[in-house]
């Protein structure tokens, strides 16, 4: 029934079990497992001091340093997380691989769902998200809407 299994993570109480969900599923249907984290930098968003008089906020410009640290260290956290999750998958002893992308997350998972077509993607009912996302939507909610297969999500 289930062959391929795709679990996002963030390193969140909620990601974490649903790599634990994940892993019962693969042992039971001899399936395997791909962990996929995706990292995303963007600019900060800066109030000026007069936008209690009507202006907007805008973005900031970092410089290329800044910004090469700042994707350098989102991308270690991701392989840091993913490397744990995959140890603990592999102690299981399931079939396991890892994905680390950069983009947008909702995007990312469903291509990556769609082009490996998956049988079932685990997900954690909620994430680290930022402020971004509680306004333009969860990352869990995104995929549930908009996924090519079946969609667990675990609390």
């Amino acid at each position: 029934m289930f062959e391929k299994i795709l679990v996002p993570l963030d390193g969140s109480e909620h990601s974490i079990h649903a790599l634990e969900k994940a892993v019962q599923i693969a042992k039971k249907f001899a399936a395997k497992i791909t962990l996929i984290y995706v990292y995303s930098v963007s600019p900060p968003v800066v109030v000026s001091p007069n936008a209690m008089a009507g202006s907007l906020p805008y973005e900031m410009t970092l410089p290329p340093e800044v910004l090469s640290k700042l994707v350098e260290a989102a991308r270690g956290r991701g392989a840091n997380i993913l490397a744990h999750s995959e140890k603990r998958a592999k102690a299981e002893r399931v079939q396991v691989e890892t994905l680390l992308k950069e983009g947008h997350a909702v995007e990312e998972i469903l291509k990556t769902a769609k082009e490996g077509e998956f049988d079932l993607i685990v997900i954690g009912a909620r994430g680290l998200s930022t402020i971004k996302e509680i306004f333009l939507g969860s990352v869990s909610h995104g995929v549930t809407v908009h996924a090519p297969c079946p969609v667990l999500i675990v609390r």
